[in-house]
């Protein structure tokens, strides 16, 4: 008999995602076939723009498929700086860039290269799933601050001021948020700056993945442009994926201190090393190119948002916010909790409303718990506006069952 194989304590403290599982069974389900509607993915449903496209294929016929540095192409880190100046109003040189596979990579590159054990990570919930676990994966401590239904699902600078210790490295901000949609004024990072700039050992990792998502004449911000203070100890991250429709292009970037980039760029060297030099042409293209097609779709997951939002709202025990951002709502459950499904399983957690809800009605949704706040559950609208209606009509039937 071969020896068992032993894995890392590492492991032990890190769970799988939660989206992934679901889309993974929503899947798995499709492919035995069930009409099962998949509401789990953060993925948009619209295709990658044309001129991207173009400058891919430009990229492979001019033999660029190669190895290129391991943070990045220089021609795509200039391209960085002038997005963050063009859209932000944040002056950086290439030395402050870091280009990686995609955002996680980023994130977990700048964790790795910045915690020990003991080290604490203010992270809000709602999160994204991967947040805490890349924490830990990394050897530092989660600390999860609730940000509830009341609050808007935003940290408030009280809450923020209440979780700093003397061991706290790093506050992760992501605005709009994933996976409840909700984004940050002016105002309120203004006033989670002051907080900030009374702890000058804490630095701020902020997500703005979905920056170009935003909605109904919100005006987006980020931290270091509202407050100028913290620049020197905040990481500004983004990437391609979501406004751009390239999520499997796979890549994410980040500006920041030159210390710190200097870090990221050691790790990654001896990691995953560079993102695909195809990729990194196509970002380039995406960058500097039209973004007039992003308003035609921003109209789209509006209305898209719009009609999930009333049609929840008409759910028996389902209560939902309009987000500013991102294609994501985040119901809450709590009113169904208790019910009894048709098929006599009692409702005692969000989990079990997502497991019931795909069981009886075919719709894959991803419960609270995996996000850090329950009782709820999360929606990506991301997907046709037909797909949507009938997976309302579902959701609702749902509800009305229950006993």
């Amino acid at each position: 008999m071969s020896q068992a194989i032993i894995f890392s304590d590492a492991l032990n403290r890190v769970e799988p995602s939660a989206t992934i599982a679901v889309t993974t069974k929503a899947a798995e389900l499709r492919s035995a076939g069930e009409d099962v509607i998949g509401l789990g993915a953060g993925e948009p449903d619209f295709d990658t723009p044309e001129h991207v496209k173009a400058a891919a294929i430009a990229a492979i016929q001019a033999g660029h498929t190669k190895y290129t540095p391991a943070d990045g192409l220089p021609e795509l880190k200039k391209a960085i700086c002038e997005k963050f100046k063009r859209d932000n109003e944040l002056d950086y040189t290439p030395e402050q860039v870091h280009v990686a596979p995609g955002g996680k990579p980023v994130i977990y590159n700048a964790l790795i290269a910045t915690l020990n054990p003991g080290d604490e990570v203010i992270v809000p919930a709602p999160y994204w799933v991967s947040y805490p676990e890349m924490v830990k994966l990394c050897g530092g401590t989660p600390v999860i601050v609730k940000c509830g239904q009341n609050a808007a699902y935003k940290l408030s600078p009280e809450a923020l001021e209440q979780a700093i210790t003397p061991k706290t490295k790093w506050l992760i901000l992501n605005s709009p948020s994933n996976p409840t949609g909700a984004a940050y004024s002016r105002d309120e990072l203004a006033a989670l700056g002051e907080v900030l700039l009374r702890h000058p050992g804490v630095m701020i990792l902020t997500d703005d993945m979905y920056e170009h998502l935003v909605y109904d004449d919100f005006e987006y911000s980020t931290i270091a442009q509202v407050q100028p203070a913290l620049y020197d100890r905040t990481l500004t991250m983004n990437g391609v994926s979501k406004a751009y429709a390239m999520t499997g292009w796979r890549i994410g970037y980040a500006a920041g201190p030159a210390e710190l980039i200097k870090q990221m760029r050691k790790v990654i060297s001896q990691t995953t090393s560079n993102p695909c030099s195809i990729s990194q042409h196509a970002a380039i293209a995406a960058l500097q190119g039209d973004h007039s097609f992003l308003q035609e779709r921003n109209a789209i997951f509006r209305e898209r948002r719009d009609f999930v939002v009333a049609e929840l709202n008409k759910a028996e025990g389902l209560s939902c916010e309009t987000p500013e951002g991102a294609f994501y709502v985040y119901p809450s459950c709590a009113g169904v909790l208790g019910k009894t499904t048709l098929s006599g399983k009692r409702l005692e957690t969000d989990s079990d409303f997502a497991s019931e809800l795909l069981l009886q009605e075919k719709v894959a949704v991803v419960m609270g718990t995996a996000f850090g706040m329950s009782p709820a559950f999360r929606i990506s609208y991301a997907t046709s506006t037909d797909a949507l209606k009938t997976a309302m009509a579902r959701i609702q039937a749902f509800c009305a069952s229950l006993k």
